[in-house]
């Protein structure tokens, strides 16, 4: 035999369970669910929170790719320019367009720069070469770097808009920040 209960016994248990369970009737029908202002402010400052911490890490992330990117660049061009001295009689190109490198854009969306320093017609050029603290240059063949972040450059690297350069030195031993040098 099956049980039907009809809507008025229905509503006799439920506030007799309603009773024993020390909870109201109207309150039990009513129920909503659903979030009170204070977790939503509660969850949107933990959020803040972990946002706050994120982006700087993430920040510095993009930083260091974007360095990366142009120490390998750098490297590419530097094969370019050894390849063109071997086919031209030990000679370095006049700009990077003569060794197939010309329009590359380092990360941050400024052109490499490039001064040959074996030119032995320019005289100004000891003048243009990038130095170290001590105002020696740092490249006896060719200089190449990148403006770096803020696109920026001084000739010597202990110059403040020069600490993020990516620079080659020491004829090629070393490509990295200027502010490693």
């Amino acid at each position: 035999m099956i049980f039907k209960f009809s809507p008025k016994t229905t509503d006799f248990y439920k506030v007799f369970l309603c009773h024993f369970s020390k909870q109201s009737y109207k309150k039990k029908l009513y129920t909503h669910y659903g979030f009170t202002l204070i977790e939503l402010l509660i969850t949107v400052a933990i959020i803040g929170v972990l946002a706050t911490v994120a982006v700087p890490g993430y920040n510095a992330y993009v930083d260091n790719a974007r360095a990366m990117q142009a120490i390998a660049d750098i490297s590419t061009i530097e094969g370019k320019l050894e390849s063109y001295y071997r086919n031209n009689n030990g000679k370095y190109p006049p700009s990077l367009t003569e060794a197939g490198a010309q329009n590359t854009l380092d990360p941050w969306g400024n052109p490499y720069q490039y001064l040959n320093l074996s030119d032995p017609n320019d005289k100004n050029i000891t003048g243009k070469a990038r130095k170290d603290h001590n105002l020696v240059p740092i490249n006896s063949d060719f200089d190449l770097y990148s403006l770096g972040k803020d696109g920026k450059t001084a000739s010597p690297l202990t110059a403040k808009i020069s600490q993020d350069d990516i620079v080659r030195a020491n004829n090629g031993r070393f490509i990295n920040l200027a502010s490693k040098y």
